[in-house]
């Protein structure tokens, strides 16, 4: 097969990730392309979200599960490295849960299909909104006792979740310039 036909037959799924049970809403839309396998897009949902890769994961789709099989077969998943994201149609819906303690699901939708434009470079993050909770702050529940902490001088904890994150946390924050930057680094 020639790289021309290739790139003829690849198309570009536009996505919108949400992470579930965080209000206001914590989102990004991507563009991937349709040879992307879930391990790769793993990695793009790593760096869109901003998570470090510290945890387990796993994908759900249509009632599958897909994720890094372990040689103990404590994670019962189909592996991720062989299956690409080619079963997407408009309007699918899937799901991603990072760190199994925290339990971080996110709701995937294919909004849409599009062309493959030969001078975009893919994977790209078109928008988002609101920073994503810093890994290991103890889900939904401890994020927002994080947020609370670090909005109030007065909190107990104010001094600590500061430290602990390193940096001034906006959850307000969203630079796509960033998230693009390392998206092509992969």
């Amino acid at each position: 097969m020639t790289k021309k036909k290739r790139t003829k037959d690849i198309c570009v799924y536009q996505m919108k990730v949400t992470l579930e049970g965080i209000s206001p809403p914590i989102w990004r839309k991507i563009q991937v392309t349709s040879d992307t396998t879930l391990d790769r897009f793993h990695r793009i949902l790593q760096i869109i979200m901003g998570w470090n890769d510290y945890h387990l994961h796993e994908f759900i789709i249509g009632g599958i599960h897909f994720g890094v099989p372990d040689e103990d077969g404590l994670m019962d998943v189909k592996n991720e490295e062989n299956m690409g994201l080619s079963f997407s149609i408009e309007k699918t819906k899937f799901t991603y849960i990072y760190d199994f303690g925290d339990d971080w699901n996110h709701k995937i939708l294919v909004e849409k299909i599009l062309p493959l434009d030969p001078n975009t470079k893919y994977p790209r993050c078109i928008k988002g909104k609101r920073a994503s909770p810093p890994e290991d702050c103890g889900g939904i529940g401890g994020y927002y006792e994080f947020i609370e902490a670090i909005q109030d001088p007065d909190n107990p904890e104010h001094d600590e979740m500061l430290e602990w994150v390193d940096e001034d946390f906006d959850p307000e924050a969203f630079d796509l310039d960033i998230i693009n930057r390392e998206l092509e680094k992969i």
